[in-house]
């Protein structure tokens, strides 16, 4: 038996409830880079080959996929980040755009952790850098005083830097960013020195496209950037597979085991589209949208929450029971209104429909008046 067999808090990993990426999927990047026979970026752990098989999945060499959609959007992504220009992934809420940059940060520089949330309240110190106030008023600006932002940090280490929800930021903010990724330098006055950035960094952004018009980004800043948009996934079978595989990947991590039988995971998934679409799979039927982003992220949200309650309180087999008390927070978790969308959907496409989960989701419609 080994060490850590016998002594499984041994490894603080274990502990952690959501480790990075570099972290969870450590053995493959490792075994990535043993069988990587092509040319790196300088300040590449990986060739832009191999963080194409970490992300899309590569059979042969036991990796799986990250992301399942379109490789010419991931290839274009990956060249994008190997030139000088910055990456900026825009898209519907929930089409995997953190995740993406989380994954392609991991396989290239080794770490997904030098991140920027964006928000309103952010401001241009925790882009650049702010200061360590006692050692400031102690002894002047100094390299001791000085608190590095994750962007700063990745220019000194030749690594990527995430900004998350970009145009969450008011848009002077933003343009922060603008001499970082024009000139690759950034300036600090108080210590009269230019920082430079060392080669291998990189800025991976996301936005989501139903922000735009809160804070647009300036003309300048968009230049700086090669836009790739991820679509909303439509093919049926693709968001099944995602869905699912994600879930299962949330109940190894939180040692969940419940049964999901693979018609649950086809009723949720073609909910969510159908009511996404605002209309049936085979569009013979229009229903009533709701306000609520119908993405694939609230989909994995959504059946993992039903594996819970299936474990917890129920009898360890997800079914309609757990299906419905979950998409009623899914759905109106905007507005409670929508939950007249739901019923509507119920009674007009649900009530038709054949099979144990979509009967159970009928005889169980009365729990939306609740």
């Amino acid at each position: 038996m080994s060490d850590a067999a016998q002594h499984p808090r041994a490894d603080h990993s274990l502990n952690v409830l959501r480790p990075p990426a570099e972290q969870r999927f450590a053995e493959e990047l490792t075994r990535l880079a043993a069988e990587d026979r092509w040319a790196r970026p300088a300040g590449w752990r990986l060739s832009p080959r191999m963080v194409e098989a970490f992300i899309m999945g590569d059979p042969r060499l036991g990796i799986r996929p990250k992301y399942v959609g379109d490789r010419a959007l991931i290839q274009v992504a990956i060249a994008t980040l190997a030139s000088d220009r910055a990456l900026l992934l825009i898209g519907e809420p929930g089409t995997g755009k953190s995740y993406l940059s989380e994954h392609l940060a991991a396989a290239i520089c080794g770490t997904s952790q030098l991140t920027i949330q964006g928000t309103a309240g952010v401001t241009e110190d925790q882009i650049k850098y702010s200061w360590n106030y006692a050692l400031l008023l102690a002894e002047g600006p100094s390299d001791r005083a000085l608190v590095p932002s994750p962007l700063l940090i990745a220019m000194r280490t030749g690594r990527i830097a995430r900004f998350e929800e970009l145009t969450r930021c008011p848009s002077e903010v933003q343009d922060a960013l603008i001499s970082v990724l024009s000139e690759k330098a950034m300036a600090i006055p108080e210590l009269e020195r230019v920082e430079l950035a060392q080669r291998g960094f990189n800025l991976i952004a996301t936005a989501n496209t139903r922000d735009r018009g809160v804070h647009e980004m300036s003309a300048a800043l968009r230049r700086r950037f090669n836009f790739v948009e991820l679509p909303v996934i439509s093919d049926l079978q693709q968001e099944i597979e995602i869905v699912e595989r994600r879930t299962r990947e949330l109940m190894e991590d939180f040692d969940i085991q419940v049964d999901i039988p693979r018609e649950t995971v086809e009723a949720l998934v073609t909910i969510f589209q159908e009511l996404r679409q605002g209309q049936t799979i085979d569009g013979s039927q229009k229903v009533k949208r709701p306000s609520t982003v119908m993405s694939t992220a609230e989909a994995i949200s959504t059946l993992f929450t039903g594996c819970l309650l299936a474990s917890y309180f129920g009898s360890g087999r997800v079914g309609g029971q757990e299906l419905l008390r979950t998409l009623i927070g899914a759905v109106s978790q905007e507005d409670p209104s929508d939950l007249e969308a739901l019923m509507d959907y119920i009674e007009t496409v649900i009530k038709r429909r054949k099979g144990k989960v979509w009967s159970d989701l009928y005889r169980l419609k009365s729990q939306l008046k609740r």
